[in-house]
């Protein structure tokens, strides 16, 4: 059988081969590439999705009450016109 001390200590020497070889080097490069590419898009992960979603739903309701408000103020003022012709 196998002796396990050998098998993780070639397993160890070919992660570190792995690391130092120009794999490891291509890995990190597609990683920034991506990261690059993705900044460009100006992509955005789904948590800050979510929270901005959530501050435009309360924008919104914001806006429909002040709406609501602006136009019985404009009631309102209009009335009194009426009343005052």
């Amino acid at each position: 059988m196998f002796n396990i001390e050998k098998l993780n200590e070639i397993s160890i020497k070919i992660r570190e081969l792995a690391v130092n070889s120009p794999i490891g080097d291509a890995e990190k490069n597609i990683h920034a590439l991506l990261k690059s590419m993705f900044t460009k898009m100006e992509l955005v992960s789904r948590e800050e999705f979510d929270v901005q979603a959530e501050v435009l739903r309360n924008t919104r309701q914001k806006l429909e009450l002040l709406e609501k408000r602006l136009a019985a103020i404009e009631d309102l003022e209009y009335e009194k016109m009426i009343k005052n012709q």
